[in-house]
């Protein structure tokens, strides 16, 4: 029975090939397939770029606001009992909306009358620049408002233009309502979200991710606050400003000076554009004025507001802000600026805490 046993029990010859190895072919095969599927996913990413970015910002903007969700959840309006999660996130949204009403209230009576104020000086405000123009040679001959509508590039297809520009109107009111909807249910559905995605890392990792997300939600957090609060401060600032010199249309040139804040290093420059057009029609000397004082309101900003709103806070060094922002308008034009220095935060926070130092 023993020589019998150890008769069955020998091992194969080594010339023997086991049953379970995969063959060259198979092995091929396996590759292309996964070579195929690799480029099906990234083609329908980017097909589903658009919305994507949505997602993406719907997701900064829930992270941004979860501090202060949290803690309306769990204090409560200062009475010690806290209250649901649904009903926090509500109050925030709420309080947001009042603010916006409120400064809409405040600022659209005067700068609706300056728009149409604006609008019915444009006849005149178009013929004094090009009679600037003609007298040094840069114009042969005036043109009337119709006449730079016609010659204008694409003036031939204007309904096209039209058609075009209300269709993406409409898809901009649409993406905000999809923002707006979707961060508050990511803010409602925080701890659901959140224990589906951890759990895709091992136990033993479980705590240290946490740990990376509080620390990205930190940042987030810190950019968006700190966004606003450079953008209200550019805007109220800008109002003061260019009425003091006297500036025409200042509440329409302060609303632009202050959403261009909310576009990383090119959209101050291009807010004080129409504001020293503008002045330049009034005299050369407040034109000049007006040149001087973006310049210093830029450089108070650069230098004094956004460093200690947010280089203190978010961490970012300014080679990292310039090249995120570049790559990020490359690739996705505005929007990509604008997300440039969160997503570099995140990236930041993510490679301090996986790559590790070099060892003196």
């Amino acid at each position: 029975m023993a020589g019998t046993y150890h008769a069955y029990s020998r091992q194969p010859p080594l010339d023997v090939a086991p049953t379970d190895a995969p063959s060259a072919r198979a092995l091929v095969v396996f590759g292309v397939a996964c070579l195929y599927a690799g480029a099906a996913l990234a083609f329908g990413l980017y097909l589903a770029r658009q919305a994507i970015l949505l997602i993406y910002l719907s997701a900064l903007i829930a992270i941004g606001l979860a501090p202060l969700v949290r803690l309306l959840e769990r204090r409560g309006l200062g009475r010690g009992a806290g209250m649901p999660r649904w009903r926090a996130a509500g109050l925030v949204y709420l309080a947001g909306g009042a603010v916006g009403l409120l400064v809409l209230l405040l600022i659209i009576p005067t700068l609706l009358a300056q728009a149409q104020d604006l609008a019915r000086n444009t006849p005149g405000l178009l013929h004094d620049a090009q009679r600037w123009l003609i007298a040094r040679g840069i114009l042969v001959r005036e043109l009337t408002v119709g006449d730079v509508v016609r010659e204008g590039p694409g003036a031939t297809d204007a309904v096209g233009a039209l058609i075009q520009t209300l269709w993406t109107l409409v898809g901009g009111l649409v993406g905000i309502v999809t923002i707006v909807v979707l961060s508050f249910y990511f803010l409602v559905e925080t701890d659901a979200l959140f224990g589906a995605f951890i759990r895709l890392f091992p136990r033993r990792r479980r705590l240290r991710v946490r740990a990376i997300s509080h620390q990205i939600t930190a940042k987030v957090s810190a950019w968006l606050s700190g966004q606003l609060m450079v953008a209200g401060i550019v805007g109220a600032t800008a109002a003061v400003g260019l009425f003091l010199l006297g500036v025409p249309y200042f509440y329409v040139l302060a609303v632009i000076a202050g959403f261009g804040e909310m576009i990383p290093l090119l959209g101050p420059v291009l807010a004080a554009v129409p504001a020293i057009g503008l002045a330049s029609l009034v005299s050369w000397k407040l034109a000049v004025g007006t040149a001087v004082f973006y310049l210093v309101q830029q450089q108070i900003e650069t230098h004094v507001i956004v460093p200690r709103l947010m280089s203190s806070q978010v961490g970012l060094s300014s080679v990292a802000v310039i090249v995120a922002f570049l790559v990020g308008a490359s690739v996705f034009g505005l929007i990509g600026a604008i997300l440039a220095v969160p997503t570099a935060a995140i990236v930041q926070v993510l490679f301090f805490e996986l790559v590790p130092a070099a060892e003196e």
